[in-house]
């Protein structure tokens, strides 16, 4: 008997680091990993058939109002859906020393799919910013200094109507005009517009590139600026609505996840 009884203090000393550990992360991890899995998979099928809120294509400004806020559902329920099977696994996965049903139970496998949501929305933006620095470096290599500006991506398309010629010479760098041109009508947004000076600098600017008259350049120029006026528009409009999507995915994904690590805690329990 004395024996069986040491035996037995022995085997709860073993146990007891482990009945301590509030988080067990291997089931935490193994969530995350399957969250952000499915939360990938599940964005490029949405942007594979056009439930992007933006795009590097002109035609992404016929987007109607309803395209981008469908986009933005998108987003959310595809986060509810990624996290909710993240937190499922690490909710499944743990170990149990507590009672089924209790506040502590519940409390832990609430915080388990919580750290999975967690590790998986860091892995998520640690891809991102990865992805964005590549992006970034990649474009910015083809570029110098003086030419580089943020209006090219954006008014891209206006530019190169802005410039047209009919008999383009050929051999001719056209950056550092296209770059001055993107800051000028970037400037379209404010309040007061493109200012008086500004306008004549492009048309004169037009004009001497591309060999038009002085009215056609002048039309051209207005047209640009009407048209840029409502491209920046359309896109601070998708930037608004991509940044609620993801705050109320994210914010939801978390609930999603604290309840499905509930729920797996419950079903294998009943197993």
């Amino acid at each position: 008997m004395t024996i069986e009884a040491g035996t037995l203090v022995e085997d709860e000393a073993l146990t007891l680091p482990d009945d301590k550990a509030y988080l067990h992360w291997t089931p935490v991890v193994a969530g995350a990993f399957a969250a952000a899995a499915f939360s990938f998979i599940l964005v490029m099928f949405g942007v594979t058939i056009g439930l992007g809120v933006s795009s590097t294509s002109p035609t992404w400004r016929d987007a109607s109002g309803a395209l981008s806020l469908l986009s933005g559902i998108y987003l959310i329920l595809q986060a509810i859906v990624s996290f909710g099977i993240g937190g499922y696994i690490a909710g499944h996965l743990r170990r149990r020393y507590d009672v089924a049903g209790t506040p502590e139970a519940e409390t832990r496998d609430g915080f388990h799919g919580l750290a999975a949501w967690a590790l998986a929305v860091l892995l998520g933006a640690a891809l991102t910013a990865v992805i964005g620095a590549a992006t970034v470096h990649g474009s910015s290599s083809a570029l110098t200094a003086k030419d580089t500006t943020s209006a090219e991506p954006l008014l891209s398309y206006e530019l190169d109507r802005l410039f047209r010629a009919p008999r383009p010479a050929t051999n001719v760098d056209m950056g550092a005009e296209r770059a001055e041109a993107g800051r000028i009508l970037m400037t379209s947004s404010s309040h007061n517009g493109v200012n008086g000076d500004d306008r004549t600098y492009l048309i004169q600017s037009v004009a001497a590139t591309t060999g038009l008259s002085a009215g056609d350049a002048e039309r051209r120029v207005d047209q640009a600026i009407a048209a840029s006026r409502t491209a920046i528009a359309h896109s601070r409009r998708s930037t608004i609505i991509l940044a609620f999507s993801i705050a109320a995915a994210t914010l939801l994904g978390a609930v999603s996840a604290w309840a499905a690590a509930a729920s797996g805690d419950r079903i294998a329990r009943w197993q």
